[in-house]
Parts: C-alpha cells; sequence; structure tokens
C-alpha cells in the first residue's frame, strides 16, 4: 500500500514539475495535446530513417549504420530542442544536405564519406560558435518581416508539392515540366486518404492528422493484393503496406568514422562553407516559418527562444558528423504537430523519443507507404499560407521580393533559393528607390553570402 501511494504521489509531482517547466498553462496547452502533436510530427518526419540512409549509403556508408546514426541524432536532437529551447520543433538529418554530402561532396567531388563527416563536424563547431555570440539570431532580426510572411507561405506551397509528388499525384512531364498522372487505384486511395483527413481537420478532430495517416495506410494494403500495381511508385515492388518483419539490431559501424585532419584541408574550406549556409538558411527558414504560421512569436515579435533553437541546431549538425550523418537540421513538417495544438517543448520530446524504438524496429517504418503521409504534408501547406495575409501585396516594393521568396521555394524545390532571392531583390529594390532605412548592415552581410552560395 505504501508503494502504491509512493508511486501516485511520485507521479503527481512530476507532472506538476514537467508542467511547469514547459509552460503548459502559459501557451495554453495540456500533456494529451502535446503528446497527440509529438506523435503527429514524428509520422511526418519518420521517413528521414529510410530516406537518409537510403541517400547515404551510395558514398560506400553502411546503410544499417547510417540508419542507426540517423535515428540517434533525431532523437538527441530534438529531445534537447524541447528541453533547452522548448519549441516544438523536430531537428533530424536534413534533405538536401544529404544530397550534397552524396553528390556533391563524396560523389562529385570524389572525397572520401570520412572526410566529408569531418566537414559536416566542422561546419557544426562554426555554427555554433556563430549562436553563442548571437550572430545567427541577429541574421534573424534582419530579416525583413514581409519576407518572413513570404518564406511561411512558400514553405507551406513547397510543403504541398512535396506531398502531390510523394503520392505521383504530380509527376514530371517532358514538355510541361510537370503534370498530374493518370487516375489509378493508388491515387485514388490516396485522393480518399486526403478527403477524408481533410474533414477531420475541418471538424477539429484530435489527432485528425495521425487518423487520416493510419486510414490511408490501412486502404492501401489491397494495392498489388487484390487490385492495381505499385511498382511504379515503390521501388518496383507491386504491393504497398509491405511487411518485412519487426526486429533488428542497431549497427554503430560509422560511429566516430569521421576525418577531424583532412577535412581541415584548404580544398575542403568550400564543402564546409556550403555546408555552413545551407543549413543556416534552411534552419533560419523554417524556424521563421513555423513561428510565423502557428504565432510562436517572442514580446518583439522574433521567434520565440530563438537563439537556444539555433544553438541546439548548431550541435546536432556538429553530433550528425560525430556519428556519421549529413547535417542535422530543424524539419518543417514540426508544422504538422503545431497545427495539431503543440506549443511546447514537449512536443519535441515525444517526437525524439519515438525515434528511439526504432534502432530495434526499423522495418516497421516499412509499412507506412509515401501516399499515407502525403495527405498531411498537403494540408499542412493549407495552414502555412496564414502569413501571406499579412504581406504588403499593394507596395510592389514589398510585394515583388516577398513574391520571389514565395513562388521560388517550390519552383525551384529549394528553400534556401527562395530565401536568397527574397532578399537579393529586396536589396537591390530598396536601394533603387533611395529607401536606405529599410536595409541594415546585417542584411547586407546576408546578401553577400547568399550570392557566394549561389556560386557554390
Amino acid at each position: 500500500m505504501l508503494l502504491y501511494y509512493s508511486t501516485l504521489l511520485f507521479e503527481h509531482a512530476f507532472f506538476v514539475i514537467m508542467k511547469d517547466y514547459f509552460q503548459f498553462s502559459k501557451y495554453n496547452t495540456n500533456l494529451k495535446t502535446e503528446i497527440i502533436a509529438g506523435t503527429t510530427t514524428f509520422l511526418a518526419t519518420m521517413y528521414i530513417i529510410v530516406v537518409n540512409p537510403s541517400i547515404l549509403s551510395e558514398t560506400g556508408m553502411s546503410f544499417n549504420g547510417v540508419l542507426t546514426a540517423t535515428i540517434l541524432v533525431s532523437s538527441f536532437s530534438s529531445i534537447m530542442m524541447g528541453i533547452y529551447a522548448n519549441n516544438p520543433i523536430v531537428v533530424a538529418p536534413g534533405m538536401g544536405l544529404n544530397a550534397f554530402f552524396t553528390y556533391s561532396a563524396v560523389l562529385g567531388m570524389g572525397i572520401k564519406w570520412e572526410v566529408a563527416l569531418g566537414a559536416v563536424f566542422w561546419s557544426g563547431i562554426i555554427f555554433l560558435i556563430l549562436s553563442i555570440f548571437k550572430i545567427r539570431t541577429m541574421i534573424v532580426q534582419a530579416i525583413p518581416k514581409q519576407i518572413r510572411y513570404a518564406i511561411s507561405a512558400g514553405i507551406g506551397l513547397f510543403i504541398t508539392f512535396i506531398g502531390f509528388v510523394n503520392a505521383k499525384f504530380i509527376v514530371d512531364n517532358p514538355a510541361t515540366l510537370v503534370s498530374i498522372a493518370k487516375l489509378d487505384p493508388i491515387l485514388i486511395t490516396f485522393l480518399i486518404g486526403l478527403f477524408v483527413t481533410s474533414i477531420l481537420v475541418i471538424k477539429k478532430i484530435n489527432g485528425a492528422l495521425i487518423f487520416g495517416i493510419i486510414f490511408t495506410t490501412i486502404l492501401s494494403i489491397p494495392i498489388g493484393r487484390i487490385y492495381g500495381d505499385a511498382s511504379v511508385i515503390n521501388f518496383g515492388v507491386p504491393t504497398l503496406v509491405t511487411w518485412n518483419g519487426i526486429f533488428s539490431m542497431p549497427d554503430f559501424s560509422v560511429i566516430l568514422k569521421l576525418n577531424l585532419l583532412d577535412s581541415l584541408s584548404l580544398s575542403l574550406i568550400p564543402i564546409i562553407f556550403a555546408f555552413l549556409f545551407t543549413d543556416l538558411f534552411d534552419s533560419l527558414s523554417t524556424f521563421i516559418g513555423v513561428a510565423e504560421a502557428a504565432n510562436l512569436v517572442d514580446e518583439n515579435g522574433e521567434p520565440r527562444n530563438i537563439r537556444k533553437s539555433l544553438i541546439v541546431d548548431a550541435v546536432s549538425t556538429t553530433i550528425s558528423g560525430l556519428l556519421g550523418s549529413s547535417p542535422g537540421t530543424s524539419y518543417i513538417e514540426s508544422a504538422t504537430g503545431v497545427e495539431e495544438g503543440g506549443r511546447t517543448g514537449m512536443t519535441a520530446v515525444v517526437s525524439g523519443l519515438l525515434f528511439l524504438p526504432f534502432m530495434f524496429f526499423s522495418p516497421i517504418m516499412s509499412v507506412v507507404p509515401a501516399i499515407a503521409t502525403a495527405p498531411a504534408l498537403i494540408l499542412v501547406g493549407v495552414f502555412m499560407m496564414k502569413p501571406v495575409l499579412k504581406i504588403n501585396w499593394l507596395d510592389f516594393d514589398d510585394a515583388i521580393p516577398a513574391y520571389l521568396g514565395m513562388i521560388l521555394i517550390p519552383l525551384t524545390y529549394s528553400i534556401t533559393q527562395g530565401i536568397i532571392w527574397s532578399f537579393i531583390s529586396w536589396t537591390i529594390i530598396k536601394v533603387a528607390l533611395g529607401k536606405y532605412n529599410e536595409i541594415t548592415p546585417m542584411l547586407i552581410i546576408i546578401d553577400i553570402f547568399a550570392i557566394i552560395t549561389l556560386f557554390l
């Protein structure tokens, strides 16, 4: 009996401490909402567990080794974001950065993957120094609000585009670049999932995106078994929701395999620089986009706890090099959890903890097909379009740079390109009009690095 009441007392005390630490009352949330939000974010980002090793393994790295590294980076970084920065943002190895690591640094320049990991580590160290001395915070504050709104909307369009591409609803076309695919059982399944998930969202059902993912996954089971053929969108495998078992042991073969000395050679400086500024622009745009869409801002209108969040992002890049992965960065898919009501770091902690079991149960990841998560990504795009109403469309010197940033993100398939061209166009237009007071010294510095990044 004493043990029973002691346990109850401990649980109550733990909950009170946790509620106070994450400031549930201040942000008008509760534990149940944060758990649902964290689970939703995890489901929207869990694809990285398989996608990241599939890309990095082309360098000669062990697929299972990178998978383990991806899980460790994602879990540790997300938990740190939640506990230290109290922000509902997942941090994991970044898409785009892993492609640069593989196709540009290793395969393109012939750099050994161990040396490339060293470059990732050193870029993280520089990143951390910039964050500690508030230089990155100054960069955030130098970004005009009109561009911030545009970045949020542009990322929304980008996420929607990714959702449609993942579902193979939008496909490439030699004549028109992109077009809509012909209806087949897979597309019909996706559309049913999209409309069901939309209705759940409209009715404000808690966990709507999770239920939508589960529903669409179940709906996908007959494809390739009873009707249809998923070979075209599923790496030659005719069935979706393919069961590959449950258990597999983690592989630690790529941990601490980085080459720190050779990665400091002069020829590697451009690679370190590219990692640094690509990660910089990606993480800044994510913080700004999520903050503007969900009103996660402080009393000055800046993204909440931005300095701490940027430090976490920098630490994530540093440990990525140590553990054997491309740089970690903040994930825009975190907006899925925010839309489910996640407002504190508990959302990120829940997501981070959910990564860990897949060190041993990674085959389960194959159960959820891309068409099941696509509806959630598309609807998040809708949510993130809200700030577009704040753009000053009547003043073209504000509207044109904002529009370029917003539209180029999805059209170039790059958040970085959108934000770079919005910066450059803003500066050129304001200078031409003599509005020098709207251009800060830090913005000019950003422009210079943006131009250098374009050439890299």
